[in-house]
């Protein structure tokens, strides 16, 4: 697994090829990360390297991580997030990661947080249909039965019912990265990403 980079979903577009098709796309900013600290198979067991992205203000971070920091001399830091790795050659701590890790035409996994619909019925949660609108019938959003009567005398887990919908951490994967603007550390992917504008996103290349 190589490392990452932690950015921002700007807004979706559209832009047009070569021979005129409409190509719908989203635009990214990606880092620019620092590496905040590099764990070993000697003191953790594992190889892995966290980032830190978006500079802050030091009370807007809890005292622990403050401390943790300092410890490598890197300013605070609003999100932290950490990647295993096989190697760990020419890795350093303080090291900047921006977009130019990244080629166009290349695939990447993002994963980010879904919109949150709150509490949603069956039929807008699981795509389920509605029942008969005439007749006399009753049942027009209604579930309908949810289990059996003695056996098993129970509801099973997992059973598609009302409840809360989104929210959820989702990764999209293959996206094709269309331009890059190392300037703006933007990227522009083809397709939609989870998440509003603005939401908090971590890029994975394959």
């Amino acid at each position: 697994m190589s490392i990452g980079l932690l950015g921002k979903k700007i807004g979706m577009t559209q832009i047009f090829d070569k021979f005129g098709n409409t190509i719908p796309v989203t635009i990214l900013q990606a880092g620019p990360c620092v590496i905040t600290h590099i764990k070993t198979e000697e003191n953790d067991g594992y190889k892995a390297v966290q980032i830190g992205y978006m500079e802050t203000n030091e009370d807007k971070i809890t005292k622990a991580e403050s401390g943790h920091l300092k410890k490598s001399n890197i300013h605070p830091l609003k999100y932290l997030c950490e990647y295993k790795l096989n190697s760990l050659e020419n890795i350093g701590l303080g090291d900047t990661i921006t977009v130019e890790k990244f080629r166009i035409g290349n695939l990447i996994n993002i994963s980010g947080l879904s919109i949150g619909r709150g509490f949603t019925g069956y039929q807008k949660r699981h795509h389920f249909n509605r029942g008969p609108m005439s007749h006399g019938s009753k049942n027009h959003r209604q579930p309908g039965s949810i289990g059996a009567g003695t056996t098993p005398g129970r509801v099973f887990l997992g059973k598609k019912m009302a409840g809360r919908m989104g929210g959820k951490k989702t990764t999209i994967k293959n996206l094709t990265i269309i331009d890059i603007n190392t300037t703006s550390n933007l990227i522009i992917v083809k397709g939609s990403i989870p998440g509003k504008t603005g939401n908090l996103i971590s890029i994975k290349s394959q």
